[in-house]
């Protein structure tokens, strides 16, 4: 099956065959998947090698003198090395940029831990004005790619390995209905989706698929939930949009299980699946935690409940 990032390359060359306003920039990281395209396009292809700082204060260049940069890498080399040049180079000035990372939370697991990043959403929405999305499918990493590229802000898009087996239609900057309930509702972020339908296939919630997760659909999580019980399943650290739920029903007692990956670091590096099965992100360890959580009593006059594992 066609991978996310497979998706990416393909798309984004044609992309720039026919917009000269588009460029690249790379930090060895797929370059050799784009050589050909460097060797027609070498002004607006650029590899800067392991210099991520430096890929970020060329992208704001590039945006400086009126084209539309593209910056790539592994997640932890395009977030978490160059953050403060994405906060001033980017940020500050106010420019446009779209940034496409690979890698995910731990999909090269047994690489290390200088190759895992769930921490990255959480950084990214420390920043104003960026969107990011999460897409579970690459035909949905397409979509997502096409609006931030022909758009004019900052946009975050964020590929990985594991993918849901059926696109989803996907609508800019929404959430999509998925199945509907009564008991909970369940927001399940990109590539999480199958995992999420497994582990409740028989439970009376609602389901939300969300691969626009700043900014945060707040409409659409208000209008389906019935009962102000909500559970947030995000691939990467656990708890990352619980304020954006929480200032949802910011009138409402509610209570939240916030899923995903947990601030325990897992040493022992094995594979992507060892370390879902570890952080109990797979249908088993999901089912488990939603079970239970929904058959606790529901809220009458209690004060917000908050939990994050």
């Amino acid at each position: 099956m066609e991978t996310m990032r497979e998706r990416f390359v393909t798309v984004t060359s044609e992309m720039l065959e026919r917009d000269d306003r588009l460029a690249l920039v790379l930090a060895v990281s797929s370059a050799g998947r784009f050589a050909a395209l460097a060797a027609r396009h070498p002004t607006r292809v650029i590899d800067v090698g392991i210099r991520e700082q430096l890929m970020i204060s060329i992208a704001g260049g590039l945006a400086l003198a009126g084209l539309r940069p593209i910056a790539h890498a592994y997640a932890p080399f395009l977030v978490e090395r160059p953050f403060e040049f994405l906060k001033v180079d980017l940020g500050h000035q106010a420019l446009g940029a779209v940034l496409v990372s690979i890698g995910a939370s731990y999909d090269e697991a047994a690489f290390g831990r200088t190759h895992h990043c769930p921490e990255d959403i959480a950084l990214i929405s420390s920043l104003p004005d960026w969107d990011v999305t999460v897409p579970g499918h690459p035909d949905e990493a397409e979509v997502l790619l096409r609006w931030a590229a022909m758009g004019e802000g900052r946009a975050y898009v964020r590929l990985s390995l594991q993918q849901n087996g059926a696109a989803r239609s996907v609508t800019q900057r929404q959430m999509t209905v998925i199945r509907s309930g009564r008991r909970a509702t369940i927001i399940a972020v990109g590539p999480l989706l199958d995992a999420v339908l497994a582990a409740t296939d028989d439970l009376d919630v609602s389901v939300l698929y969300a691969t626009t997760v700043r900014p945060f659909d707040r409409e659409t999580l208000q209008a389906v939930t019935k009962e102000p019980a909500i559970v947030l399943v995000e691939p990467y650290l656990a708890g990352t949009s619980s304020a954006e739920v929480s200032a949802t029903f910011v009138d409402t007692p509610h209570r939240l299980l916030a899923l995903g990956v947990s601030r325990i670091e897992h040493r022992r590096y094995g594979t992507r699946a060892n370390h879902d099965a570890f952080y109990r992100l797979d249908a088993r360890g999901l089912r488990d935690q939603i079970v239970a959580f929904v058959e606790r009593p529901a809220l009458s006059s209690a004060p917000t409940a908050t939990r994050t594992l």
